[in-house]
């Protein structure tokens, strides 16, 4: 008999770049000064695109409030987005009509920020703006103002407690804080407190802290320090300087002895969390720390995951990380529980896999792997100005914390200089001491543990009528707004093109900011390619692609990538399938060798199938779970009917039978029939040259050769599913909140290139000042947020309306929906301010909309997989500014049909039934979704509708 030899690794261990080298790859040059009133303002010139970053950041958070008034600084961060006195009106139209891009306002623990991005001929405007609302904004602060957003903060708590496992944060600081510790409540605070906020209260909250001593200025982009200081003299240098905010004790408290407990929701799998304080931001322990999460459980290679998920298959998914913040941060480590597993046993094995870790410590190869890939990911991130991660927020976030900018130089530094030795010390210091075990597990939740979110239901719902008119008479503007300056457009990098040996398309564009390469082969597959006798034959195979080929195995692929500070991800999209890798310029060639193995040899290995097969059923069972997903695997088969391609899951994962039923020859054919070089084209943005990539992508790729079998076609001919109008609801007991997504199908195509019917629906749902939001959330009160959306795929495409509202205004909500669609398609169609807001809107934030090579793969990958010209989005401008009302009507009113909408609400039904019933449309009730579906759901074209963004 034959021996069978063990898989070869035929590649050797990958060799990673020096961790010194890449620390240098990490600066951000910058210069400092401050104003008289002692406004502190860093900038830095960055003149890749014509936009500047605008981060202010003011060092105030929920930290600082004290008993009683839980909640004020997060709703005093949504109150500064409703108006100043010289700008009255919500400041999200302001945002959009200059193009403003990667805007947000946050609050947190230890700080409130706001960032924008913006074209540079609109840095006065939007300097003018945060320093109306810095110094001149109490004079538009208003009771009716108040009461809004009092009711749309609630709604927005509703919606993370809504969520499985929303109760969790509350049970966490109540276990590991001390009553009194200034970290112990939540950001978003209690019903209680946010109620009996008074006006004058508020008033005071901004007095206190909202000074320009207690607040940093980062600008970020096409600007210097000369223009930056005259500018913001002029805008900021009047408003006088405020109280010194008194910064609380913030102890790291240790448990007196280890502390368990168990909660209960309806989660799909049970939920095992380790956790501890440990230090903050301001401490380099916290970045050792980092590391040493990173490598029990954080990594792809880390020990939880190779022996909880890998080798035992007795857990789904782990995780090990850490929250920093200021002054203190939270240790997590999870694991879910494989279905059918005894949780208990999970529990010990993770208990005695951190106990040998802090016994033995790690090894030299686990710290250099977990440093380099947290190197790596900064040197990524230096592309951005501005946004979540970019550069302006390492400043903002040094100088506000640390009182210095370059802080992040010695978080890197800490991280490079990083030894075993150092490691485990720390680790065994906070890892050492008294737990808190908290277990997660399927089941109703309990009066207790509802009762630790604050929630009084009778004092809310009292809240809950409409805002009297405000008697506080309008401030009288005593500053002119000025002018947006001229705004050039988009300068999008010239497309190069190529062909393999083997016929491949290579479509290129240089992108020089940082030295990283980005390459990304993409396969006309996606989800609706998916068998439908076997739903969940593509996510399973995409799943796979990583997880072991003829000569790696998974954990040797998640070493490698973590060696080189490579990423390689396989997604789907509706119409897509991509694999694509993310690599620093000096590992190019060793990390193109590791991506073109995943892309063409994956094994298919039958334990890796069965493993992963496990994690496909527990992801599904997780989206029977949560609300918005629910929704979207209902909606399609009914709009789309089940014999179309996108008549299924809109959230890609399938259905348990589909999964169940998949064998590992469905995905080696399904690999061979859609993952193959005729049906794929490979993209590369980067730092590199056409001519210096092609030999590397053809000694790769251009030896591939396609199947002998056809590839594959997806049947788009088929009929979708024609209904007339009705209602859906999913009972979803003891839900303080319904979620609402109507749908249809429209008779537009992605491939017709339906701009004017795109950009009309940033009047009706699409825009942060669109109709529908301003009824719901700006009107209302009733939702957090509110959208529609016209999701681009290639067929048919979907009309999709989305509203998470409080239950008590389901049926409401519905007809408010309703009526605003049918007034707009009507007789109140676009007027010529909501066109020219739009039209402003998506011309200005060209510029900022490519910023990063991310931004400029997916524009290429669009511009491939709708056949569109290389031309394309620089003549988008000219294409825009065509546009009239009537062009934007007439493209809704021949696409949108309210009459013909499915809405799937999903909510408590015994509260939400009589409010459909007085809609007069039909109503199905279907129980209670179930934890693991019993029939066929549905995966998303896109499962964020275009809204607002999202605030914490």
């Amino acid at each position: 008999m034959l021996a069978l030899a063990a898989p070869a690794h035929a590649q050797a261990p990958a060799s990673g770049p020096s961790l010194q080298s890449l620390v240098a790859q990490v600066n951000i040059p910058y210069e400092t000064f401050t104003l008289p009133n002692g406004l502190r303002v860093i900038v830095h010139t960055d003149r890749k695109a014509p936009v500047v970053a605008a981060s202010i950041w003011y060092h105030i958070g929920s930290k600082n409030e004290p008993r009683g008034k839980t909640g004020f600084a997060h709703l005093f961060e949504h109150m500064m987005f409703y108006g100043s006195e010289n700008a009255p009106g919500a400041f999200f139209g302001r945002l959009e009509e200059i193009g403003a891009t990667d805007w947000n306002g946050t609050t947190w623990f230890d700080r409130t920020n706001y960032f924008q991005t913006v074209p540079t001929g609109a840095l006065d405007r939007i300097l003018f703006l945060e320093s109306d609302r810095m110094g001149h904004l109490l004079g538009a602060v208003t009771q009716e103002k108040l009461d809004n957003q009092r009711g749309v903060v609630q709604n927005e708590k509703r919606m993370g407690e809504n969520e499985p496992g929303g109760l969790v944060e509350y049970a966490e600081l109540a276990a590991l804080l001390p009553e009194g510790h200034p970290y112990r409540h939540s950001t978003i605070g209690s019903m209680a407190d946010l109620n009996s906020a008074s006006l004058e209260d508020v008033k005071n909250w901004f007095r206190e802290h909202y000074g320009p001593n207690n607040a940093v200025l980062v600008l970020a982009g096409d600007i210097d320090l000369a223009t930056a200081k005259t500018k913001v003299t002029k805008f900021f240098g009047d408003i006088p300087k405020g109280p010194v905010t008194t910064r609380p004790a913030v102890p790291i408290p240790t448990l007196a002895a280890p502390v368990e407990k168990v909660m209960k929701d309806r989660v799909a799998q049970t939920r095992l969390s380790r956790e501890w304080t440990a230090p903050g931001a301001v401490d380099q322990e916290s970045n050792t720390l980092d590391l040493a999460l990173d490598i029990i459980g954080g990594l792809g290679s880390s020990r939880l995951y190779d022996a909880l998920v890998r080798k035992e298959a007795v857990a789904v998914g782990v995780s090990a990380n850490l929250q920093q913040q200021e002054n203190l941060s939270f240790v997590e480590i999870n694991a879910r529980v494989k279905p059918g597993v005894d949780a208990a046993l999970v529990g010990k094995r993770m208990d005695e896999i951190i106990a040998q870790f802090l016994k033995d410590g790690p090894t030299a190869d686990e710290v250099r792997r977990a440093a380099t890939t947290a190197l790596a990911a900064r040197v990524k991130g230096l592309e951005q100005v501005g946004g979540f991660g970019g550069k302006a927020v390492a400043l903002a976030e040094g100088a506000v914390y640390s009182n210095d900018p370059a802080e992040y130089k010695r978080d890197l530094q800490t991280i490079a200089s990083a030894t075993p030795a150092s490691v485990l010390a720390v680790a065994r210091k906070w890892l050492g001491r008294p737990v808190f075990k908290l277990t997660l597990e399927p089941g109703e939740r309990s009066a207790a543990d509802q009762a630790l979110a604050g929630n009084d239901t009778a004092a809310v719902e009292a809240k809950a009528v409409t805002a009297p008119a405000s008697t506080t008479p309008p401030a009288t503007a005593t500053r002119q707004q000025p002018a947006v300056g001229q705004v050039a457009d988009l300068q999008f990098p010239a497309i190069e093109r190529t062909t393999l040996s083997n016929g491949m398309k290579v479509v290129f564009a240089k992108r020089t900011t940082v030295p990283v390469v980005r390459v990304a082969v993409g396969f006309d597959a996606g989800n609706a390619a998916d068998d439908h006798a076997k739903l969940g034959t593509h996510a399973l195979m995409v799943s796979m692609l990583d997880e072991g080929t003829t000569t790696r195995s998974s954990a040797q692929i998640a070493e490698d990538e973590e060696r080189l500070g490579a990423t390689i991800q396989a997604s789907g999209g509706m119409d897509n399938t991509a694999v694509s890798l993310s690599a620093l310029k000096s590992n190019l060639a060793p990390s193109l060798d590791l991506f073109a193995d995943i892309v063409r040899n994956p094994a298919f290995a039958p334990a890796e199938v069965e493993r992963l097969r496990a994690t496909q059923m527990a992801r599904i069972a997780a989206e029977m779970t949560q609300p918005q997903s629910i929704a979207l695997r209902m909606l399609p088969p009914m709009i789309y009917g089940s014999q179309h391609p996108y008549g299924i899951p809109f959230t890609g994962s399938g259905t348990p039978q589909g999964t169940k039923a998949v064998t590992r020859d469905d995905l080696v054919a399904f690999h061979a029939k859609w993952i193959r070089p005729d049906n794929g084209t490979i993209f590369v943005v980067g730092d590199t040259s056409l001519a210096e990539m092609k030999p590397l992508l053809e000694s790769r790729f251009g030896t591939w050769k396609a199947a002998a079998s056809p590839k594959g076609v997806k049947a788009f001919a088929a009929p979708t599913a024609v209904t007339g109008e009705k209602i859906v609801l999913i009972d979803k007991p003891q839900s303080p909140q319904s979620m609402i997504i109507g749908g249809e199908v429209l008779p537009v195509k992605g491939s017709d290139d339906p701009l004017a019917l795109t950009t009309a629906n940033d009047v009706i749902g699409g825009s942060a000042t669109s109709r529908l939001i301003s009824n719901l959330r700006e009107t209302k009160g009733w939702a957090y947020y509110a959208g529609t959306s016209v999701q681009t795929v290639k067929d048919r495409m979907p009309f999709m309306v989305i509203a998470p509202v409080q239950t008590d205004k389901t049926g409401p909500a519905i007809a408010e929906a309703r009526k605003d669609l049918t007034s707009w398609l009507g007789t109140s169609g676009t007027t010529q301010d909501e066109a020219g807001r739009a039209i402003r809107s998506s011309v200005l934030s060209l510029p900022g909309s490519f910023e990063t090579g991310s931004d400029l793969m997916g524009a290429l990958m669009r511009i491939e997989q709708f056949g569109r010209p290389d031309d394309y989005y620089v003549k988008l401008p000219a294409r825009y500014r065509a546009m009239t009302p009537a062009t934007m009507d007439a493209a809704a009113r021949a696409a949108i049909n309210p009459k013909v909408l499915t809405w799937i609400v999903v909510g408590d039904a015994a509260k939400v039934k009589p409010q459909l019933d007085t809609l007069g449309i039909p109503v199905e009730v279907v129980g209670a979704a179930p934890a693991t579906p019993a029939t066929p759901a549905a995966a998303p074209v896109a499962t964020t509708p275009a809204t607002a963004p999202a605030r914490k």
